[in-house]
């Protein structure tokens, strides 16, 4: 069974409701960090977790959760909907 974690967006006119970080997949590659290092940090097993969901745009969101080599980082729409990795 996968180890996930999610984490609900409540930023203001996001399109994002949820993330969610599977942590087998994560392999602390930190390029997700080098987009947006107000909203992801590194833990005590060099896995990523959200800091703050709501800190930054849908766009630097989406950007990245793309830059993950792995596709650890999944992105989830008001309907449940995962929007990233499609």
């Amino acid at each position: 069974m996968a180890d996930l974690r999610e984490y609900p967006r409540e930023a203001e006119g996001s399109n994002i409701s949820k993330i969610v970080v599977d942590r087998d997949l994560c392999i602390a590659a930190v390029s997700c960090i080098a987009i947006a290092a107000d909203l992801w940090e590194l833990d005590d097993e060099n896995k990523v977790v959200v800091k703050d969901a709501n800190c930054v745009d849908d766009e630097t969101l989406v950007s990245s959760a793309e830059a993950c080599p792995t596709k650890a980082i999944f992105l989830y729409d008001k309907e449940g909907t995962q929007v990233f990795p499609k």
